[in-house]
């Protein structure tokens, strides 16, 4: 059951949930199996909570996915908690599956995520914080803030860059090789992603890639201790304040079909930064102009968190103080999804341990208070 937005006066729950995604939904579904009840049933007596998304419609980023991502080529999908995803045909689309299972999910466990309804701000009560958004007002114990990446694109600037005559586009906008057939294409960005898109458009497109270094390629099959090693060290730069920063850039790449595919067609050629960016294309270190007609930005996504810049958590060097999910500075706040817990398996497992402790303090009648002072600048 999907409620659509209500626009009254403020409403009080236990915890609000922000955010639909894989890390939303999976802290949701966790809180109703430790017995907290969607706040539009809820009694005085209940644990309640409540999920709001911004999406007019179920599937988190998957549903804004270019349309030629297929399931075959899906990279990192794991299940949400407790409900396998179907099996699909390899050719289908994956923002035709995914959003699917999303909603069959919110209608499985019974989560009545509220949409669309846009959170504005989170701000401090004497017990609470409070959500406000374009449908009212909710007062939380706990805020859990599940947002994620996709809607804060990251842009890299360099000189002469409104300049360019040609077409500039993010993963973000990016819809399907087709419309970039026959361009000189400059794909920037040394991720996943970007590796993905230059193979595609390879194949209908002049195409040149440009990263800032080159990716760590590894040859072995997945190293689990690297990652572990790696999402240690994101655990501990999020513990003391800066942004979380890249698994990939710690582990290295590894070789993907789309990557091994691209190498055979010897397009995976990399190219060095570009100096600046002029009308007709890009200057190159060497004094000598790349001519492109379009410029596709694969550089990545930031934390969508700016509803909590009143909260003034955001430090110095850009990041939150976060350990286990909780925010050091705001003991109310809970982030999933972010720095460690920013992949399908680790959101998953965020959402279970905050739910637990969410669960744990409500018992003992202890809910966090507020910290004495923050050594935040504003969000």
């Amino acid at each position: 059951m999907v409620l659509e937005a209500v626009s009254t006066t403020t409403r009080r729950v236990d915890v609000v949930v922000i955010g639909a995604g894989q890390a939303g939904l999976s802290t949701a579904y966790h809180l109703r199996r430790r017995g907290f009840i969607p706040d539009d049933e809820a009694h005085a007596s209940d644990r309640s909570f409540v999920v709001l998304d911004a999406n007019s419609a179920p599937g988190g980023a998957w549903q804004h996915r270019w349309a030629s991502l297929r399931m075959a080529t899906v990279n990192g999908i794991h299940e949400l908690p407790g409900f396998d995803v179907p099996a699909a045909d390899p050719t289908a689309r994956a923002r035709d599956v995914l959003p699917a299972y999303f909603a069959d999910y919110e209608r499985e466990f019974d989560l009545r995520v509220r949409r669309p309804v846009a959170v504005k701000a989170v701000r401090r009560e004497a017990d609470g914080l409070r959500v406000e958004t374009d449908a009212g007002e909710w007062d939380a114990r706990f805020v859990v803030s599940a947002t994620g990446t996709w809607t804060r694109p990251f842009w890299p600037r360099y000189p002469g860059q409104e300049r360019f005559r040609g077409r500039q586009l993010h993963t973000a906008d990016y819809v399907s090789a087709e419309e970039l057939a026959g361009r000189r294409v400059l794909v920037v960005g040394a991720g996943v992603s970007g590796v993905q898109l230059l193979e595609e458009i390879s194949h209908v497109a002049t195409v040149f890639w440009m990263t800032r270094r080159e990716p760590d390629w590894i040859e072995s099959d997945f190293d689990v201790p690297a990652r572990l090693a790696a999402i240690a060290g994101v655990e501990d730069r999020v513990r003391r304040g800066l942004p979380p920063g890249s698994v990939i850039s710690v582990t290295g790449m590894h070789w993907t079909p789309w990557a091994r595919a691209a190498r055979e067609r010897g397009v995976l050629e990399r190219l060095p930064m570009m100096t600046g960016i002029e009308e007709d294309g890009v200057r190159m270190p060497d004094g000598s102009l790349l001519a492109v007609d379009v410029i596709l930005w694969a550089t990545g996504f930031r934390p969508a968190l700016e509803h909590l810049a009143p909260l003034r958590l955001r430090t110095p060097e850009g990041g939150f103080r976060v350990d286990d999910s909780r925010s050091l500075d705001e003991p109310r706040l809970f982030f999933v999804g972010y720095g460690p817990s920013a992949s399908t398996v680790g959101a998953n497992r965020a959402g279970r341990s905050v739910a637990a402790r969410i669960t744990n303090e409500l018992a003992g009648d202890s809910p966090a208070s507020s910290p004495a002072g923050q050594v935040g600048i504003g969000a």
